[in-house]
């Protein structure tokens, strides 16, 4: 290849890595203008990049606000790293055990844009037809693993997620007032719950998991039909076993101390 052309491609990979760089670095969505302005590239540049980057899904576009956040493309890129991540690596056995104790299934799960990705997923041990989940991105706003993580995200980032319209997906899905009441509430007992909020006939609890750093770095959930999950309100051993669980893979992950006793 010539030595012209060589360095012509280096350069656009050089920019599309400083694109996903400052998209990773958030917070919120960016639009091209406003990469064009932290990058100091031509917007016609930064925009032609980030369309190779959308079509290889490794950014997203919001339909509404025509921003660019990180895409699931990456993650198919990572399958790797989580094999060894530690996260998932320490989670395995909790949340297994998790399944087992409750006859449910088991999420595990990190925060990605305005969304929960699972990077662990553990089978409801019966003989129903189930999809391994491993992927899976939910609605922050609208399950458990979402909650648990939105919880303990940046301000900023809950600002920004909470400024734009949160999509209903069910009758049951919370308005943003009842949203932050809520979050609030997971800050105080250390778990979420969500009944029927973004898939009719499932409800789900979820716990925070806690790094060496004191941060909740991911979280873990119970997803199974709402008679199961919810009586009056969240099955009492039920949200036990899921605080244990979150509990044990934070101590696997060197958290100091469990931050919601009492």
């Amino acid at each position: 290849m010539p030595n012209g052309k060589r360095s012509t491609s280096i350069q656009s990979i050089d920019r599309a890595a400083a694109i996903l760089k400052a998209l990773a670095g958030g917070p919120g969505r960016l639009g091209v203008s406003e990469l064009a302005d932290r990058l100091g590239l031509a917007r016609p540049t930064v925009h032609g990049l980030l369309q190779t980057l959308l079509a290889q899904g490794f950014v997203e576009q919001d339909r509404a606000t025509e921003k660019y956040q990180l895409g699931a493309g990456l993650l198919q890129l990572g399958y790797s790293y989580l094999d060894v991540n530690e996260l998932r690596a320490r989670s395995i056995v909790y949340a297994e055990r998790l399944a087992v104790r409750t006859n449910t299934a088991v999420r595990v799960g990190v925060m990605h844009g305005i969304n929960a990705v699972v990077v662990h997923h553990v089978f409801r041990h019966d003989a129903t037809l189930q999809i391994l989940e491993v992927g899976a991105q939910l609605p922050l706003h609208a399950s458990a693993l979402g909650k648990a993580l939105l919880a303990f995200a940046p301000e900023s980032t809950v600002d920004d997620l909470l400024s734009n319209p949160l999509l209903r997906l069910t009758k049951r899905t919370l308005s943003v007032a009842a949203l932050r009441k809520q979050l609030a509430e997971v800050r105080v007992h250390g778990f979420a719950t969500e009944r029927d909020e973004a898939v009719l006939g499932e409800s789900s609890v979820a716990a925070p998991i806690i790094d060496s750093a004191s941060n909740a770095v991911g979280a873990i959930a119970a997803v199974g039909d709402t008679e199961r999950v919810f009586q009056r309100g969240p099955v009492r051993g039920l949200t036990t076993a899921v605080v244990e669980a979150a509990r044990g893979v934070s101590r696997e992950l060197g958290a100091p101390r469990w931050p919601f006793e009492g």
